[in-house]
């Protein structure tokens, strides 16, 4: 499917990914990073002891500009519950979106979001800006920009029902 997108200076663009190498490069990405997600959260819950985000919130690294978040969310029973629950489940969720291919957007979105908080998490930086958690941010920005769930994903499937004929369904999938 070709995506067309106008630049500043009216000049159009097209990405044609269906079919190309790029494109099945970005299924490749789309499905190893849901994998990695995935995996990340269903171990969670398949761990001897329940999962506590409470050391890593409480002991966030001091130069993030958000560690005094972090602190009062692992200090905060009802904000420590919130992410007890929301980690692993959208870990597993935005993981099997990816996966999958269906609503790869959406999915993108929430990945970049966590991924943000991981990231500024362990602000430490020792070895520079650059580490897994902002490359992992980055990969969600990727597949969120190319609607990776439109090569060999259930989002190109999607698209084609009644429902998803509108500007919302259109931002939502890819």
């Amino acid at each position: 499917m070709a995506t067309s997108t106008k630049t500043t200076v009216s000049n159009v663009v097209e990405f044609d990914l269906q079919g190309t190498l790029a494109g099945y490069w970005v299924a490749v990405l789309r499905v190893v990073t849901g994998y990695w997600f995935l995996h990340a959260g269903v171990t969670k819950y398949l761990a001897a002891e329940p999962f506590s985000a409470q050391g890593w919130l409480v002991n966030a690294t001091g130069g993030s500009p958000i560690t005094g978040f972090f602190v009062w969310a692992g200090q905060t029973p009802w904000m420590l519950e919130f992410a007890n629950v929301m980690i692993p489940l959208g870990e597993t969720l935005i993981g099997l979106g990816l996966v999958v291919g269906a609503l790869v957007r959406l999915a993108s979105f929430f990945g970049a979001f966590l991924m943000v908080f991981f990231y500024l998490g362990n602000a430490a930086w020792s070895h520079g800006l650059v580490n897994g958690d902002l490359m992992g941010l980055l990969l969600f920005v990727t597949l969120g920009i190319f609607g990776a769930g439109r090569v060999l994903g259930l989002d190109s499937v999607i698209e084609e029902m009644d429902f998803a004929d509108n500007r919302i369904a259109k931002y939502v999938l890819g």
